[in-house]
Formats: structure tokens, sequence, C-alpha cells
């Protein structure tokens, strides 16, 4: 597997984009493209799943994006250490039935030589919200970068 820049050890200028790039991989909601961030064996705490490999990561993503429709992340470093980085995450969705959520999270993420995530332990809770309330409003995809991010958010 080719390296995935930056590479362990973080200063906060790589830590900052190593959360970026993560955002923006996340954004696509493409399962096989954002599996590939994390190493072979990556092991994942998500809610009440568990996943071990890079498959099982690339199918919760596949099941997540069937049912978290129009979803949009933003994520903000939190703190970082060697090869460690914490993150504090939201994101807006809606279910089939048209019902808005916003998903706060905390995640912590290591990364091994080749900048590969090798465990994402991951808390996350559901804030049903009103389409008036969403904070969330570029085109799908890559959020842009003159869209506030969450501490501007007040979130």
């Amino acid at each position: 597997m080719e390296p995935r820049p930056p590479l362990p050890p973080f200063t906060r200028e790589s830590a900052i984009q190593k959360v970026r790039l993560a955002e923006d991989g996340w954004n696509t909601r493409d399962p096989a493209r954002v599996s590939l961030a994390y190493s072979e064996d990556t092991k994942w705490r998500n809610r009440a799943e568990f996943p071990v490999g890079r498959e099982q990561a690339r199918a919760l993503l596949e099941r997540k994006w069937k049912r978290e429709l129009d979803y949009r992340l933003i994520k903000e470093l939190w703190a970082f250490d060697g090869p460690r980085i914490a993150v504090r995450f939201a994101y807006e969705w809606h279910d089939d039935a048209g019902n808005w959520y916003r998903s706060h999270g905390n995640e912590n993420w290591h990364f091994n030589e080749q900048g590969l995530m090798t465990h994402r332990h991951a808390s996350i809770n559901d804030e049903p919200i009103s389409a008036a309330d969403r904070k969330f409003h570029w085109p799908l995809g890559r959020r842009p970068d003159d869209h506030p991010g969450l501490s501007d958010l007040g979130l």
C-alpha cells in the first residue's frame, strides 16, 4: 500500500491537514474510496458496531450511507500526539422518511507509519432537528473552504 501523507508523528499543521483529508473523503460518501485510508487490519468502535479489517469497515460505511441520506460532515482537530489524533465532528443527514438529524461525536485515531488509520474509536449522538435548523448547506461533496467550521457555527 502506498503511504498516505501526512505521516506521523503529526505536527499541528499536519494533524489539521489529516483531519481535513478525512472529512473530504467521508463527504464523498464512497465506501470503497474511504476504506483505503484504513489499514487492512483496522479496528473500529462505531456506535454499537465493532468492525475489524478494511472490508468490514467498508461494509459499515455502505450501510451507513444507505440510511443517512444527503450526508454532510465537518470535522475539527481536538488534540494530537505522535501517531494519534482526536477529533470532534458533526454531520447532518435525513432518513428515508425526511426526518433530519445532526449527529455529534468524537473520534480517537491511531495511525501506522504509512499514514493508514489502524484504530478508530467513535462516540456518536443523534439530535433530531428540523430542516430549518440545518447549518450545513453546501452542495453534496467537499465542504467549501469558506464554509464555517464547527467552532464558527457554535457547535
